[in-house]
């Protein structure tokens, strides 16, 4: 399957199209200050690349840890972690971030090319089916990956929030804010795998419907936080 260039140009496309789609969302609602297009282009390659990264992070989880909570815990964690190193990379030690809103846009932006190419990862083996079995695959459990795009969307933007937040905070409580933000990205995205997980992902659309309702929050937070800007 991994021969075939039409399978993987139909994965890679099919991956990253809803990503973009929500990029140009989150930049839209921030049009006012224009972030640089070749940073953000960067930032989002850097988040596709924490996909190579936390693959081997995840299978050393997954053969030493043996209960399946810590496990799911750890490839949350793991994920959240390099999508949060990915921005660190671009904008450590620079001014790029100078404003409060920049966090969840950047982190944002990160996550979503992460999602791009998990999608795209995801997408080959369904596609590589016969035609009959490929809409079926689709429309029952590989479909999740629409869940997932909100999913990393919502969780880097929840860590983007918290440090909006703390933007002009100095020494323990950025700290403090940053370790709140992971607690509550790492949780929510251990939840989601768990429920759908449990029962083969027949709970997908309640998860769903909860991320939408989690959305909605952060985009309410995502709105003090440019106002503080």
């Amino acid at each position: 399957m991994f021969n075939d260039p039409k399978i993987l140009a139909l994965a890679f496309f099919g991956g990253i199209l809803p990503s973009l789609l929500w990029l140009w969302f989150w930049v839209k609602e921030e049009e006012k200050r224009v972030q640089p297009k070749g940073l953000l282009t960067i930032v989002f390659i850097l988040g596709m690349t924490a996909v190579i990264c936390v693959l081997p992070i995840e299978k050393f989880i997954q053969t030493y840890v043996s209960s399946n909570t810590w496990r799911l815990i750890g490839w949350a964690s793991a994920e959240e972690i390099l999508k949060y190193i990915a921005v660190l990379v671009v904008v450590y030690g620079t001014n790029d971030i100078d404003e409060p809103v920049e966090w969840p846009i950047y982190l944002i932006t990160a996550a979503l090319g992460f999602a791009a190419l998990e999608n795209a990862l995801f997408l080959i083996k369904p596609l590589s089916l016969s035609i009959g079995a490929t809409t079926v695959s689709l429309l029952t459990g590989e479909l999740r990956f629409l869940g997932s795009t909100l999913l990393h969307t919502v969780s880097s933007g929840i860590l983007g929030i918290a440090l909006g937040i703390a933007f002009h905070y100095k020494g323990l409580r950025k700290y403090w804010h940053v370790a709140v933000g992971l607690f509550f990205a790492i949780s929510l995205h251990s939840i989601f795998n768990f429920f759908i997980i449990r029962n083969g992902g027949s709970d997908f659309l309640k998860v769903f419907a909860f991320l939408w309702v989690v959305t909605v929050v952060v985009m309410l937070l995502f709105e003090k936080v440019r106002r503080m800007s």
